[in-house]
């Protein structure tokens, strides 16, 4: 399914996420560049801290899902399609690790445990076929979108670069969520939507601390 070639390169990303080595990819500006960013409280400042917080968590829990995606599918074109989007969520990672440097915070100390998780998680996703794991791509963003628009809904609203990063990082969801459905996914069962959302709620109110 997979050569050593595959997975020594999926290893290295692997390290470089976890070791805060990713640079962005693209070309443009950040989503917060030549923003006029106004001071924050420092009940805000922690606030806005524990919540992109979370937000880097998630986008190290996409790339091991995607990883392990790309690594159990057979069809290039859908390995390619699921590389391009796990691209884009390596900039949202680097936007996220940059804005908690500026915040004075740190990414979540659970990291490892939380991409272990995902990347066993994606495998299965990946084992049960391609659609199922398209289907798993979908629901998964659908999910993220919802917590981004709660973010938006929480974040101080002097946070005008944090917002940014969310708002930019939303688009972009919904537009892997709509990828994965133009390429056939599947619905998943409810009683799995309803495991995968109690899974992220026990992350997203631990991350905001850890």
């Amino acid at each position: 399914m997979f050569n050593l070639d595959q997975l020594i390169i999926e290893g290295d990303r692997a390290l470089r996420i976890l070791s805060g080595s990713v640079q962005q990819s693209r070309s443009t500006p950040k989503p917060e560049a030549n923003l006029d960013v106004a001071p924050l409280s420092e009940q805000e400042r922690k606030h806005a801290a524990g919540l992109m917080r979370v937000n880097h968590v998630g986008e190290v829990c996409a790339q091991a899902l995607y990883q392990a995606q790309r690594l159990t599918s057979a069809s290039p074109h859908l390995q390619s399609q699921l590389g391009h989007a796990a691209k884009e969520e390596e900039d949202h990672l680097v936007w996220c690790a940059n804005r908690l440097e500026e915040l004075g915070s740190r990414p979540s100390l659970l990291n490892p445990i939380w991409f272990a998780g995902s990347f066993a998680i994606g495998t299965l996703a990946g084992l049960a076929g391609d659609q199922w794991s398209l289907g798993f791509v979908v629901e998964t963003e659908k999910q993220v979108e919802n917590h981004l628009n709660s973010h938006l809904q929480a974040l101080p609203e002097s946070d005008i670069a944090s917002r940014a990063i969310v708002e930019q990082m939303r688009t972009e969801e919904i537009e892997h969520g709509n990828m994965a459905r133009n390429l056939g996914a599947k619905d998943l069962p409810e009683p799995i939507t309803k495991v995968m959302g109690l899974v992220s709620q026990v992350m997203t109110k631990t991350a905001y601390y850890l």
